[in-house]
């Protein structure tokens, strides 16, 4: 097991703090995390933190969790483009020209010496009948889609919340083991005053003040030593929120009870069939198997034919365009043939008087309702030859879903290996915690014995500083022992999805 994992495991211990006020661990939406007002005013203005603030600070503040959002966002907007894409599509044009010189009427396609003034409009729509189920599956595929991205942002979202809390978790270790500190030098203080006293009466020799002053300043050197650990908590615990380090905080505890030390009922099997179905990971990585193998049926259809339906409306206007009505008038002849004279076998053309017309344009209304026109038609494209194309976009999708497929068996041996490290991890901690409880109760009853024995002179100030020592990391150790133990069966319960619960 490498250390990303192990870490991750140490993370997973944290979630039962993240059940203040919910009832279930996973909630499957992507609403926004609870208004804060600020998050550097939170951490300015607070005296203290509870956890939750600080998961709303991180939530707000961190960068993959607004990426992760913006990926639904977009995704979701994939979905709605594909629906949309099934609706017939229609498109308007129009046009309005000026042409000068010799140009062509597009009324009557003659040549004019003239400036012509010239419009046209057009309204097309076409309606896709068959393209071998491409846009509806299309449409499942991105749907997919979005189910996975949604479920891969909650599990951002209890990653982030995970590590707050184990941040927040190491703040309070900080805590009790500074107040440990404190506590140890303040018994060391009292001994120095008690040994004080028999020396000036002559009952203690003054060697046992000088090991006495050494083992105070060995328990202050402690006291020093945990306030740096405690503040290096803080300040992970602030850069797991992503605000500065310089801000002042205290958090507030929480209560952990004595743990039980009862055998865990459920086996490694039972907690993985739980963790299989309900953490985020392991949903969205089925929901791209799934995308992906839609992703397969949308490049076969590439191999079938298309059919669509088309249909066209337009009209044309040209200040050229005019109507010829007869004035009546002969404005000249017009040679419409000729006869042979049977005597000369000359040619004899006949002629005919040309009528006058008098000239007037056509009105814009007129000329868009004369010229309107409909066409409607079927257009049928059938791939026969495209460099192989379709074939590799199969080709492609095939193992695009080998790899979604690798990839959620992936998950699901990471998972398996976790949970199997946390089972272990939990029958250590409880072997560890059982065995420094008892060491915590022989070393505080040695203690007292030394303690009652260097007050009636039996023995020297060294023996009882290595008692005092010895108790003092006993202690200690019991603290992190009870914790890790704790934390560790709450993994388990954390992979059954269970309701954390302290009772």
């Amino acid at each position: 097991m490498n250390m990303q994992v192990v870490w991750k495991q140490i993370q997973v211990i944290t979630t039962l703090f993240l059940t203040t006020g919910m009832s279930e661990l996973y909630a499957q939406n992507t609403t926004q995390p609870s208004a804060v007002t600020s998050p550097s005013d939170v951490v300015n203005t607070a005296s203290r933190l509870n956890l939750q603030q600080c998961i709303e600070i991180a939530q707000q503040n961190n960068i993959l969790i607004r990426q992760g959002k913006l990926t639904v966002v977009n995704t979701d907007l994939q979905v709605r483009q594909a629906r949309l894409n099934q609706l017939p599509t229609a498109v308007f044009q129009g046009n309005q020209s000026i042409n000068g010189g010799r140009s062509i009427n597009p009324q009557s396609n003659e040549f004019v010496q003239q400036t012509i003034n010239s419009s046209s409009f057009q309204l097309n729509t076409s309606a896709t009948l068959f393209n071998g189920g491409v846009l509806r599956s299309t449409v499942k595929q991105n749907e997919l889609s979005l189910q996975a991205s949604q479920q891969e942002l909650n599990a951002t979202q209890n990653n982030v919340s995970l590590t707050v809390a184990q941040n927040y978790l190491n703040v309070l270790t900080g805590t009790e083991q500074f107040a440990i500190a404190q506590r140890q030098a303040d018994v060391t203080r009292a001994q120095l005053e008690r040994t004080q006293r028999l020396v000036n009466a002559g009952s203690a020799p003054e060697a046992n003040l000088y090991e006495l002053r050494a083992t105070l300043a060995s328990n202050e050197v402690d006291i020093v030593n945990a306030q740096n650990t405690l503040d290096l908590a803080k300040v992970a615990l602030l850069q797991a929120m992503n605000v500065p380090i310089n801000q002042e905080f205290n958090v507030e505890p929480i209560n952990v009870p004595d743990p039980g030390l009862d055998p865990y009922t459920a086996t490694v099997q039972q907690l993985y069939d739980a963790a299989s179905t309900n953490l985020p990971e392991v949903k969205g990585a089925d929901l791209r198997v799934k995308s992906a193998n839609l992703g397969v049926q949308v490049a076969k259809g590439g191999l079938y034919p298309t059919l669509s339906l088309n249909g066209n409306l337009s009209t044309l206007y040209s200040s050229a365009a005019n109507i010829s009505t007869p004035n009546g008038q002969v404005v000249g002849q017009t040679t419409v043939g000729f006869i042979t004279d049977p005597v000369t076998g000359a040619q004899i053309p006949v002629t005919a008087p040309v009528p006058g017309y008098d000239r007037s344009g056509i009105s814009y209304g007129s000329q868009l309702s004369n010229n309107f026109s409909q066409s409607l038609s079927l257009f049928l494209r059938v791939p026969i030859f495209q460099g192989n194309l379709s074939r590799n976009r199969i080709t492609t999708a095939k193992i695009q879903q080998q790899n979604a497929e690798l990839t959620a068996l992936n998950t699901r041996l990471t998972l398996r290996q976790q949970i199997e490290t946390a089972y272990t991890n939990m029958r250590a901690g409880a072997n560890r915690y059982r065995a420094t409880q008892a060491q915590v109760a022989s070393l505080e009853r040695a203690f007292q014995m030394a303690e009652s024995r260097l007050n009636a002179g039996a023995i020297n100030a060294t023996d009882y500083s290595i008692a005092k020592t010895n108790l003092d990391r006993a202690r200690a150790s019991l603290v992190q022992a009870k914790y890790d133990y704790v934390f560790r069966t709450k993994i388990l319960d954390y992979y059954q999805n269970k309701p954390i619960s302290f009772n």
